[in-house]
C-alpha cells in the first residue's frame, strides 16, 4: 500500500501551538488541529532529558502530503524542539486514506 499523506503530531507546552503552526506553515503545511492535554513524565525522564516538564500540553495534528513531512518536522525541531521553551516533540504517522481535504498538488 502506498501512503500519500502523513499525520504529523507535535506535543508542546501549553501556549505554543501557534508557534508550531507558524513553523509548519513556513515549511509547507496548510493547517492543523489543536488538542489540550496533560503530560505525565516522571522525574527520571526530566533528569535524563535535562528539562522541567510542564504538565499542561497542547497536541497539534497536521495532515500533510508525504513529500512535505521531512521539511515540516525539521522546521518544528528548530522552532519548538526540546531545547526551546516549547519543549516539543514531533513525530509522523502514515495515513492510508484521506477524505475532505483539498488536493493542493493539482
Amino acid at each position: 500500500m502506498e501512503f500519500t499523506h502523513e499525520c504529523i503530531v507535535c506535543i508542546v507546552n501549553s501556549g505554543y501551538s501557534e508557534t508550531v503552526m507558524e513553523a509548519a506553515r513556513k515549511a509547507g503545511a496548510g493547517g492543523g488541529t489543536v488538542i489540550n492535554a496533560r503530560g505525565t513524565a516522571t522525574k527520571d525522564a526530566e533528569k535524563f532529558f535535562g528539562i522541567t516538564v510542564h504538565p499542561e500540553k497542547e497536541i497539534v495534528m497536521i495532515l500533510v502530503p508525504k513529500k512535505k513531512r521531512d521539511a515540516i518536522l525539521h522546521s518544528l525541531y528548530k522552532t519548538v524542539g526540546l531545547d526551546t521553551k516549547g519543549q516539543g516533540i514531533a513525530f509522523a504517522l502514515p495515513v492510508d486514506a484521506v477524505v475532505g481535504m483539498q488536493d493542493s498538488e493539482k
